[in-house]
This record gives structure tokens, C-alpha cells and sequence, in this order.
């Protein structure tokens, strides 16, 4: 059961509840949320509510959404690009567009559906939905994704995730010139007052961040970075 959290601003005064939560996040479609409205995954201020229920200020919500079935998640004959693999894990290079494990909305085509049916035995650490995986990236980032094949490789690699030995690196196409070569951008984080499936910088609500950048070129009105994430 995955439980997500949501406070209601001035800003989305009188919107229907099932309309704030479809811009709330991008996983649930509006007619899947509709449906675990209608079966009382949704409650407002700690009571249910109906789908056109008109948000207040202030308003606090509640969205459980009940976690796949094993049956859901099964072997896909997906082609995986795997830049590693030892007996204890591998390195996969999840292509851009590719949903790390199911969700609602997207019970198949996964990364997970792919390991299945590459490995016999993954993690169990991360549940019936999330086998061997250690960590995630966002559906349109491309990138290596560490998989677990049992428990104990699991654990290691998630204290080295915590404990920040293992190094992220990202690369950006960003609008704009970056006019320091390097730096370090301080801001926190939350979502979009207006585009709820947007993150933007939120001094007042946000998740405190600190990324380091260098520039690696720029051309016209785009810099292109690479971005080291310390914090957030």
C-alpha cells in the first residue's frame, strides 16, 4: 500500500478533489482515481469524500493506493541493456520512456516485468512490486539502475546509497546560459503551484536541496550540464 500526502493551498480553492489529485501527481489516471474514490482510498480532513467534492483551504488529503498483486507483475520478454552483472546483482541502463517497477497505470512494460524474466531470483527486500530494486529513476530520465539478486547485496547497496558512496551524475539540457563554469545551486523544492506534475523551487514548502553543476557546453539559448545531487 503506497500512501501519498496533500495539503491544500488558496490556490486550488473550490477544485474538484479528483481534479487537484490528477494534477497532483502523474502516476493515476483521473478514471483510476475516481475508482479508489469510489472505494474509499481517498479521504479529506480524516472522512471520505465523493470525487466532486470542492477543496477548501487548508484541506488535508489522504490517497492510499492498494500495491499490485503478485499476479500482476509477471516475466515480460523485454530487451534489457545490461552493462554488468555479477552472481549477487547487475547494472541496467534504463532507456528514457521505461517505468522502473508496476504502478497503477502501469501494470506491465516495466523494467521489473523485463528482470523477471531475465533473473530466476531477485530481492525480496522491496516487496511483491519492487523485486531487487535498490533504488529508481523518474520514467523520462535514462540511466544505470543497480538491481539486487538476494537480500544481503541488497542491504549493502542500500547503506552505500545512504551513506553517499555511491556517486550520482547527471546530464541536462537546460534553457537558458549558465554563465559560471561551475557552482552549486541551494533552493528547496515542491511541487508547481499551478502544474502539480511539475517540481519547482519552494522556499516556503519545499525539500531542501543542493545540486553541483559544471557546464559542458553551451549553444544558443541551452546549457548543457553535468549535475552532481548532494542533498534532495
Amino acid at each position: 500500500m503506497q500512501r501519498l500526502e496533500f495539503s491544500v493551498d488558496s490556490d486550488h480553492k473550490t477544485q474538484r478533489l479528483d481534479v487537484f489529485l490528477s494534477e497532483s501527481q502523474d502516476e493515476l489516471s483521473r478514471s483510476r482515481l475516481k475508482k479508489l474514490i469510489e472505494q474509499g482510498h481517498v479521504s479529506v480532513n480524516d472522512s471520505l469524500a465523493p470525487a466532486k467534492y470542492k477543496l477548501k483551504a487548508g484541506d488535508k488529503i489522504i490517497l492510499n493506493v492498494p500495491a499490485p498483486s503478485t499476479a500482476q507483475i509477471g516475466a515480460e520478454p523485454i530487451s534489457l541493456n545490461i552493462i554488468y552483472e555479477d552472481e549477487v546483482m547487475l547494472a541496467v541502463n534504463k532507456p528514457a520512456g521505461m517505468v522502473v517497477h508496476p504502478a497503477p497505470g502501469h501494470g506491465s512494460g516495466t523494467l521489473v516485468n523485463a528482470l523477471l524474466s531475465h533473473c530466476t531470483d531477485l530481492s525480496g527486500i522491496g516487496g511483491v512490486e519492487r523485486p531487487g530494486i535498490v533504488h529508481r529513476l523518474d520514467k523520462d530520465t535514462s540511466g544505470v539502475v543497480l538491481v539486487a539478486k538476494n537480500e544481503i547485496a541488497h542491504r549493502a547497496l542500500a547503506r552505500q546509497f545512504k551513506s553517499r558512496e555511491i556517486k550520482k551524475t547527471y546530464l541536462a539540457l537546460v534553457r537558458g546560459v549558465v554563465k559560471t563554469a561551475s557552482g552549486t545551486i541551494e533552493s528547496s523544492i515542491g511541487r508547481h503551484k499551478t502544474n502539480r506534475k511539475k517540481m519547482a523551487a519552494d522556499t516556503e514548502r519545499g525539500r531542501q536541496a543542493q545540486t553541483r553543476y559544471e557546464v559542458v557546453e553551451t549553444f544558443g539559448h541551452f546549457s548543457y550540464l553535468r549535475l552532481f545531487p548532494k542533498t534532495g
